[in-house]
């Protein structure tokens, strides 16, 4: 599935990461990856001041990296985090 940057897929992304345990904020930051990931807490920080393409390439970075109950998904969001599963992205 090829990535698409734009508003609305970005808006995609955001409400899977809502159906997960992890709270999603944008902060402004000097992450050496764009974001942050406090595993304990369970939030995912992204830089506030990147671009809809850094911000959704971070995004399926975190859905990727985080452990997520597919169960608690809609099933809407059931069939994109599994395109996401099968996508490869190159940064």
């Amino acid at each position: 599935m090829p990535v698409k940057y734009s508003k609305q897929y970005l808006h995609k992304l955001e409400d899977l990461m809502a159906e997960t345990d992890f709270i999603l904020r944008y902060e402004k930051g000097s992450f050496k990856s764009g974001y942050c990931l406090l595993n304990s807490k369970k939030v995912a920080i992204i830089n506030k001041y990147f671009t809809h393409e850094g911000k959704i390439n971070c995004l399926i970075d975190i859905i990727k990296s985080i452990k997520v109950d597919t169960d608690k998904l809609s099933p809407k969001n059931q069939s994109l985090f599994l395109e996401l599963s099968q996508t490869d992205i190159a940064f």
